[in-house]
């Protein structure tokens, strides 16, 4: 799991995964003592993005499989076993994720289609506020699909995921040159390209105290690292503009 300042206390977080992983850990940026609750706790010198975090932490680990998760998170019981169990019996699946739930039980839309530039744009300047792409975008946020069964998926939220450790060695790991917005979209990109599925598990709940900074605000240090998320993707995968 990861820490950042600002983030919320990764206490409950950690309650939740422990009953439910063989290795706990949890990756703290400068600024704050977090509760711990017995996790092995990498302490960073300095502040890295939510890649170099989770490199980190897929390091201090052994096992077949790595949650990466958000200090935001609950995760219910047997939730991991289910995706376990699902990666278990698909062996090209690379990414697996749950169904994200608000605290108040509604769903969230964290299953999504690849974003298009187009798209990208509205929902990423102050046109949000104008155009509503969370109405109009629906075939991006797949409000239209709320699959009961797992369903093949383009990516999903980075809040909570669980990563084979194959695919992982494979794809070299998340993209550490994205400091916190682009490299779930990115990694499930490359793992598309190598052969590696990416599942969506609805039978696995989470729950997700999502704070959504960039969906209110404009014009913060946020924005400017979602901007620059987007401009590495881009650069890095320069077919993606004729999605436009």
């Amino acid at each position: 799991m990861i820490w950042t300042p600002g983030d919320p206390d990764p206490g409950p977080c950690l309650e939740s995964l422990a009953p439910q992983v063989d290795e706990l850990v949890l990756v703290v940026n400068p600024g704050g003592s977090p509760s711990s609750a017995g996790a092995q706790v990498i302490a960073n010198e300095r502040t890295l993005g939510f890649g170099a975090n989770i490199n980190l932490g897929l390091a201090a680990t052994a096992a077949p499989y790595v949650v990466a998760s958000n200090s935001d998170i609950e995760v219910t019981p047997g939730a991991i076993a289910t995706l376990r169990q699902f990666a278990d019996e698909h062996p090209r699946c690379g990414i697996a994720a749950p169904e994200l739930r608000y605290p108040d039980g509604r769903w969230q839309p964290s299953r999504r289609s690849f974003p298009t530039i187009r798209g990208t744009l509205v929902r990423r300047t102050p046109l949000r506020r104008l155009l509503h792409p969370e109405r109009r975008q629906r075939r991006h946020y797949l409000l239209d699909e709320r699959p009961t069964e797992p369903s093949l998926s383009d990516w999903f939220l980075g809040a909570f995921l669980l990563l084979r450790r194959e695919m992982m060695q494979e794809l070299g790991g998340l993209d550490e040159g994205y400091h916190l917005y682009g490299e779930d979209i990115d990694l499930a990109y490359r793992a598309g390209k190598a052969g590696w599925e990416r599942w969506y598990v609805p039978d696995a709940i989470v729950i997700h105290h999502h704070q959504a900074v960039t969906d209110r605000r404009f014009l913060t240090r946020r924005t400017l690292w979602h901007w620059r998320g987007i401009a590495r993707f881009v650069r890095k995968h320069p077919e993606r503009l004729r999605a436009l």
